[in-house]
């Protein structure tokens, strides 16, 4: 059943206990065909915890994507991963995700850890009904019959609020944009994997199947109890599904940290003009700060921190070293990371805004 004790044994949330998943100095690089590297990923350390949501935020093209597809080795064969990661398997087994090949990397995939893709409808076969995509999977995985394929699925598409016994039958192309998401997010979950990387779940929908998406995420990952590693460019939805925040700038995190820390007290440049970016949903409408400039290229990085052409705390300093990420150091016992040696003043010139945004408890 699919309502095993999943989310009773994965009740660890925000940075208590043994980390599910552990990342360390993960880099991703594609070589080009002029023989240039692009650095997409740099050396990200990151620890994903059991039954944590964490969002990763920032603009378009900083590398959300590629350190997701990086972390299943879906990487296309021009991209190459490296560094350490780490999957602690709920059975007390360590799993070196880089080191895997083959049927054990296969057998990763979707059982251990899924992706819910951005664009629903490229995901799935057009030549496939829904009900044949639900048992292609389960088959390469299981040995299930196929009224246990059946049930599970029809479980889980309940669970989405969708109706098995029209949605089965229907090819993808038969089913809208929101219908089209909720069956990948009930097919990712199809062998309970402890851990789901979402990439822009809500992108291209309107606001109310947006609005359903969430509720359906909220109540799925309340049933299960899985990990989540939240992957989008809208801080509204970062802030309503996340435990935690972490701020990608140029393939690199800059500044971790919980959901209110980071919305209400960043500490770096770049996720203060995020913030200051984005309009408020109550109250009156402040100056909004657009970012100047644009991200750098990946293929040629400025040197020091990657920041500094668009920062206004921007030094000669800057120029010349890119900080590490460094705990906030006077706030004891916070895991609030930042890498900017100007964050002192960032903290006492951010913005203290009257947005409604939920947090989570």
């Amino acid at each position: 059943m699919v309502t095993s004790t999943a989310g009773a044994t994965r009740a660890v949330r925000g940075g208590q206990g043994k980390p599910l998943l552990s990342i360390r100095d993960f880099k991703v690089e594609y070589r080009t065909g002029a023989g240039a590297t692009v650095h997409a990923v740099r050396g990200v350390d990151l620890d994903l915890y059991p039954g944590e949501s964490l969002a990763l935020v920032g603009e378009s093209g900083c590398g959300k994507t590629t350190f997701g597809l990086g972390l299943l080795r879906l990487l296309p064969r021009l991209g190459h991963a490296s560094g350490t990661v780490t999957f602690n398997r709920g059975d007390g087994a360590e799993i070196d995700i880089l080191g895997l090949d083959g049927r054990d990397l296969r057998q990763f995939r979707w059982r251990d850890a899924a992706m819910v893709f951005q664009g629903a409808m490229n995901a799935f076969n057009p030549l496939l009904k829904i009900r044949g995509h639900m048992h292609d999977t389960m088959r390469a995985h299981t040995k299930a019959s196929r009224q246990e394929i059946e049930d599970r699925a029809g479980e889980l598409l309940r669970l989405v609020r969708l109706e098995p016994a029209r949605v089965m039958d229907s090819y993808p192309h038969e089913l809208s944009g929101g219908m089209r998401q909720r069956v990948l997010i009930a097919m990712s979950l199809l062998l309970e994997p402890e851990v789901l990387i979402l990439d822009e779940p809500t992108t291209a929908l309107d606001i109310l199947t947006q609005r359903s998406i969430v509720d359906v995420l909220h109540e799925v990952r309340e049933r299960l109890g899985f990990s989540m590693i939240f992957i989008s460019h809208d801080l509204s939805l970062a802030a309503e599904l996340a435990d935690r925040v972490a701020t990608m700038y140029a393939g690199r995190i800059v500044e971790t940290g919980g959901v209110r820390d980071l919305f209400y007290q960043p500490r770096h440049p770049y996720t203060l003009a995020l913030i200051n970016a984005v309009p408020p949903i109550v109250g009156d409408l402040p100056d909004l700060e657009s970012i100047p400039g644009g991200p750098p290229s990946l293929a040629a990085l400025p040197r020091g921190c990657t920041f500094h052409p668009r920062c206004k705390f921007a030094t000669e300093e800057c120029k010349a070293q890119d900080p590490p990420l460094l705990a906030v150091t006077d706030q004891p016992g916070d895991a609030h990371e930042v890498a900017c040696i100007h964050s002192g003043e960032v903290h006492l010139e951010r913005r203290v805004r009257s947005d409604d945004l939920e947090t989570p408890a």
